[in-house]
């Protein structure tokens, strides 16, 4: 699995302004189970997804430059790959 910290390089006002956008790419990775959760920090610095293991780290790393935050300069996007040793069940698929 892996964690992906989003962290705003740009004022909050061009974020909202991409908001709808990075939410509509968000939900279609979500309905797919690619996407296991995803929200802003608190405070709104960035924000936080939580993805499955379906891809590698490299196709990942990829698919996140669609992103609109990342496509228009926006935001920067940390991946760390971890191996979960205590899994909810109800999260196995994701694994």
């Amino acid at each position: 699995m892996f964690i992906v910290t989003i962290t705003y390089t740009q004022p909050i006002e061009a974020i909202e302004a991409r908001t709808a956008e990075h939410r509509e790419w968000l939900d279609q990775h979500v309905a797919s189970g690619l996407i296991v959760a995803a929200g802003p920090m608190v405070p709104r610095t960035g924000g936080v997804l939580v993805v499955s293991s379906a891809l590698t780290k490299d196709a990942l790393e990829t698919l996140l430059k669609d992103d609109p935050f990342q496509v228009h300069g926006l935001a920067d996007h940390a991946v760390t790959e971890f191996k979960a040793g205590k899994l909810n069940p109800a999260l196995v698929p994701f694994a």
